[in-house]
């Protein structure tokens, strides 16, 4: 991929820079989280980021999206490494990927296969993995989802491979802007481009990237797409 994309991800990254919030957040969970748009007065109401889900063990949702998995699991944006863990509990291979060092490092020290790597950087394994995760709002990498699919599409073995997107309970959600998180000491990150996206939504971003909707479902109050590529 485009270098250009490679430093986006790193240098402005989810939560990143300033007073890292999200690291901040991540070793004190008592810390609030919120991602708001960076222009004050945009009417988006600010969002909590749900850090304790972060750090916790797998939850039912999250077992049973595991459960639709195939082949070795790459997670992108794995955070400490939940779906991570739970893929490898369910009998995966399984690697995360995230920008984030103290992300990466609280996997490491829990004994998980985790690389502090951007989705757009070379990636062990490219075009063999069975599934690719985007959960917990993942699919707004980068601000750009149909560039990020297009990615996804890459490493994701044909035709078998799967891309599976945790997507915004609003199915027609189609939002691109340029966030900020800010925790309750009134920490802030750099700015950061960002996407909220429904189902519906989906739809179009997976046509332009090269894939095919499989199939739609909800669990637990969540929304998730499977992905395939196409041809």
């Amino acid at each position: 991929m485009a270098s250009a994309s490679s430093e986006l991800q790193t240098a402005s990254s989810f939560g990143s820079g300033l007073r890292e919030p999200y690291g901040r957040a991540l070793r004190d969970p008592s810390r609030v989280l919120y991602l708001r748009d960076a222009h004050l007065d945009a009417p988006a109401e600010p969002v909590r980021v749900e850090v304790e889900r972060f750090l916790a063990a797998a939850d039912a949702g999250d077992t049973s999206l595991v459960a639709q998995t195939a082949g070795p699991v790459l997670d992108v944006g794995c955070g400490p490494g939940r779906m991570v863990r739970a893929a490898i509990m369910a009998g995966h291979l399984a690697l995360g990927v995230d920008v984030s060092a103290t992300a990466v490092r609280l996997g490491q020290e829990h004994g998980l296969p985790v690389l502090r790597r951007s989705v757009f950087q070379s990636l062990p394994a490219e075009g063999d993995w069975g599934t690719v995760l985007l959960i917990d709002g993942n699919i707004g990498i980068g601000g750009d989802p149909a560039v990020l699919l297009a990615r996804c599409g890459e490493l994701v073995d044909a035709p078998t491979g799967r891309i599976l997107v945790e997507t915004h309970p609003d199915p027609v959600r189609d939002r691109i802007f340029v966030g900020v998180v800010v925790d309750d000491l009134d920490h802030e990150s750099l700015p950061f481009p960002w996407a909220e996206v429904g189902a519906r939504a989906l739809r179009a971003y997976a046509i332009a990237a090269g894939l095919v909707t499989v199939r739609e479902w909800t669990a637990g109050g969540r929304s998730f797409t499977e992905l395939a590529r196409s041809g």
